[in-house]
């Protein structure tokens, strides 16, 4: 097993949720490379030194450009604000380094763009984090629908809903400031890239896109960086669709929830939930027929590296934590996999189409 350097920039939350992946994935999944975590970047040396002491860094640093350049840092993990994504990308890319970049991949579709054409040029492995879709009975419900098990999908409901800013009186934070940092900057690329997996390719969307609280205490001036959003939407497989945003839905605390509907039955995921996966059948007999709740196990994807018990469950580490396979997967071969700046780029492109709809209150063509 040979071990690779890995640079982390963003100590935070999601910084420390890939520190503790790239710790443990290799004890999980009994991974070909190990990950050495080499070197970690925060806004200041002393909060990267408290990082470095609590995730087990190496060393630490208050320079990305720096954690980029050291030749003992072979991959580069950036879990920092999406603003910061294309800079440090574009680096690490130049430097011939593969790039494990958080979502959204960039703060704007020019971003995105300027990142995939930087991948390209480079021909490094390049990753983008859309965690949720990797539960356990999201993969599940991803084989159902491609191998036919709902017949053909005609309808597709997805939802990210969170209350983390539904308090008025909350103090402004960085979130409410920005357009990359509101709703459909932050929360509705997980949605939009679950449909994409789910069902396929959008061909055209409709959109609404609002402001619920304009004032909060700490802001000097009106808040307009949107609190919900929404958008209808036809794909190229004829489905109909109905995406849906919020970070101001009051007693939701992580509703990724989706329904697909198909031909011959149906399929139902929340994430509040995320050990179960419900299905309808069509051909069930008459006095049996109804949605089915299907625990996770062993037989599901992914399960049996975390837990030989079926019902036990998976949480939210765990998602990182596959990720951090597929990431080291892809170096060893030499080959991007599932999801690249590509498809990331993909996601912005449906972003910025949404909000061309919203200003203009026309169908946006894909």
């Amino acid at each position: 097993m040979r071990e690779i350097g890995i640079g982390m920039v963003g100590g935070g939350y999601m910084g420390k949720a890939h520190s503790v992946a790239m710790a443990a994935v290799a004890t999980v999944f009994d991974t070909a490379l190990r990950p050495r975590l080499e070197m970690i970047c925060a806004t200041s040396d002393s909060s990267a030194e408290r990082y470095r002491a609590a995730y087990g860094f190496a060393r630490a640093t208050a320079d990305w450009q720096f954690l980029v350049r050291d030749s003992k840092v072979e991959a580069v993990v950036i879990a920092s604000p999406q603003t910061t994504h294309r800079a440090i990308a574009e680096a690490a890319f130049a430097q011939g380094k593969p790039v494990f970049c958080e979502k959204p991949l960039g703060a704007s579709l020019e971003d995105s763009r300027a990142m995939v054409a930087a991948a390209a040029a480079s021909n490094c492995v390049n990753m983008v984090g859309f965690n949720y879709i990797r539960t356990p009975a999201s993969q599940f419900a991803r084989a159902l629908v491609a191998r036919g098990e709902i017949g053909a999908v005609t309808w597709f409901r997805g939802e990210h809903s969170e209350d983390f800013d539904a308090d008025v009186s909350k103090q402004a934070s960085w979130r409410n400031f920005g357009e990359s940092n509101g709703t459909t900057g932050d929360l509705a690329p997980h949605m939009i890239n679950a449909a994409l997996t789910l069902i396929g390719p959008m061909a055209r969307l409709s959109a609404d896109i609002a402001t619920v609280h304009s004032e909060r205490p700490g802001a000097s001036g009106r808040l307009i960086n949107d609190d919900i959003g929404q958008f209808i939407c036809r794909f190229a497989n004829g489905a109909m669709g109905h995406l849906s945003f919020s970070r101001v839905a009051m007693g939701r605390k992580m509703g990724y929830a989706y329904e697909i509907t198909g031909t011959k039955g149906a399929i139902r995921f929340d994430q509040e939930d995320q050990n179960a996966l419900w299905l309808y059948r069509a051909d069930d007999p008459v006095d049996v027929r109804g949605f089915r709740k299907i625990l996770m196990g062993p037989e599901h994807p992914d399960y049996l590296a975390f837990c030989q018990g079926p019902g036990h469950g998976t949480g939210y580490q765990d998602q990182i934590i596959i990720e951090a396979r597929d990431f080291l997967q892809a170096i060893a071969s030499g080959a991007s996999t599932w999801p690249t700046f590509q498809d990331g780029m993909e996601v912005n492109r449906i972003i910025a189409a949404a909000r061309v709809s919203a200003a203009t209150g026309a169908w946006v063509d894909l």
